[in-house]
């Protein structure tokens, strides 16, 4: 498991901005060591945990790009065609004989250049006359239409590094080195709770004053997207006592326990009192619409966050808080967000010294650029605006306001895990 400190949240400031909580996590955090040895299918979404240098070149013998002939680069037609009697056949994956001077040679696309052979004559520009001899025309560069071994990777360079987030290119890339299996940091193990005598579980009765929790299968998915093997403890109901003994259990079977609600300073919102009964806790408030109330600590050396009971300050919370906390456990490499530019359609105020997230669908104009619209209703407990949008316009601290036709910028759904 991951042992903190009690202190490592611990910060000064009377609310964080978005940059300083990221960069509080990415310093602060510890990842876990633990690895384990996955097989190719698996390792998509893993977290590499050692670096893959190259154990031999791509590609590893220089190869033809196109179908067509082969000849070595001394006997290139220079200012008229020539004709060249064919001298031998090459497939993919066949070897190859040493061409002969004044031959060409027919060659498919991958397969190994002939020794003495260094050029290759597309089949489209060539013609074959009658006695077979094919005619080749002049103005071929040496070298072109050839794959030389080593020219995509050469042999020992470093071609994955620890850390990374495994993409399915990251994968083909090692089964190309003959791969069977790479290292990987062990799945985090994550406690998910949702608090509140006001939830009902789906599949339960729901009383006439409660709603079905919905939050807590949001996080969960969104924590499986990030390769986390994730524990469903249910809905910790308002008494601080039990509460508090919950939290203390799944520290100790778990990397980061993650809740949702009652983390806001009212007289029911007891999961403040019931971190600090079990660890320490460290009450961020961050400068974030949707959001704000952020619980952060420490239980028994497992990190704790207590994010917002409303579903889209949950989902951008989770976004800013969360996942930097999974990457930095995981030990991954930092993953910035980068949004896109996109032309807002709509008009916006916001407070100076506060980010905020906009949820838009976009739409492409006429002239090929993309625009943002508004989702019609503001409210943070509206899941439908997440449902129907297709992602957040995220407007800085400095920003004030958005006129139509402004350039703003985009984070797409998919690109938050």
């Amino acid at each position: 498991m991951a042992q903190l400190s009690d202190d490592c949240f611990a910060f000064g400031g009377p609310m964080l901005s978005v940059d300083e909580a990221v960069g509080i996590i990415a310093t602060r955090v510890k990842a876990v060591s633990e690895t384990e040895a996955v097989s190719l299918i698996e390792a998509d979404g893993r977290i590499l945990a050692r670096d893959v240098s190259a154990p031999l070149s791509l590609p590893p013998f220089t190869n033809s790009a196109v179908d067509g002939y082969a000849v070595g680069s001394r006997e290139l037609p220079r200012d008229r065609e020539r004709a060249f009697p064919v001298g031998g056949r090459v497939q993919a994956g066949a070897s190859a004989k040493a061409g002969l001077p004044g031959h060409a040679v027919r060659i498919f696309t991958g397969a190994p250049m002939p020794d003495g052979t260094d050029t290759v004559f597309m089949q489209e520009d060539v013609r074959v006359d009658d006695a077979g001899r094919v005619i080749l025309p002049p103005g071929l560069k040496a070298g072109a239409n050839v794959r030389p071994a080593g020219e995509d990777i050469p042999l020992g360079h470093l071609a994955l590094t620890s850390g990374q987030r495994l993409r399915p290119q990251d994968v083909a890339l090692a089964a190309a080195f003959g791969l069977t299996r790479l290292d990987v940091v062990r799945r985090l193990r994550v406690a998910v709770f949702s608090t509140g005598d006001e939830l009902a579980s789906p599949g339960t009765v729901r009383m006439a004053a409660q709603l079905f929790d919905s939050n807590r299968f949001m996080l969960m998915a969104m924590l499986r997207r990030l390769g986390c093997e994730v524990s469903d403890l249910g809905i910790l109901r308002d008494e601080p006592v039990s509460l508090a003994g919950a939290l203390k259990e799944a520290a100790g079977r778990h990397d980061l326990i993650l809740t949702t609600g009652g983390v806001s300073t009212g007289e029911e919102d007891h999961v403040k009192a019931g971190v600090e009964s079990a660890g320490s806790l460290v009450l961020w408030r961050m400068a974030i619409k949707p959001g704000r109330p952020v619980a952060m600590g420490i239980i028994d050396g497992t990190p704790f966050i207590g994010l917002p009971g409303n579903p889209v300050a949950s989902f951008v919370t989770f976004v800013h808080v969360v996942r930097p906390t999974v990457l930095a456990l995981s030990g991954a490499k930092p993953a910035p967000l980068i949004p896109m530019p996109v032309r807002a359609t709509f008009k916006y105020k916001k407070k100076s010294g506060r980010r905020e997230y906009v949820r838009v669908t976009l739409r492409r104009r006429a002239d090929a650029t993309l625009e943002a619209i508004k989702f019609p209703r503001e409210g943070a407990g509206l899941l439908s605006s997440l449902v129907e949008t297709d992602g957040l316009v995220e407007l800085g601290e400095s920003i004030v306001k958005v006129e139509p036709g402004d350039s703003v910028g985009f984070l797409g759904y998919a690109s938050l895990l």
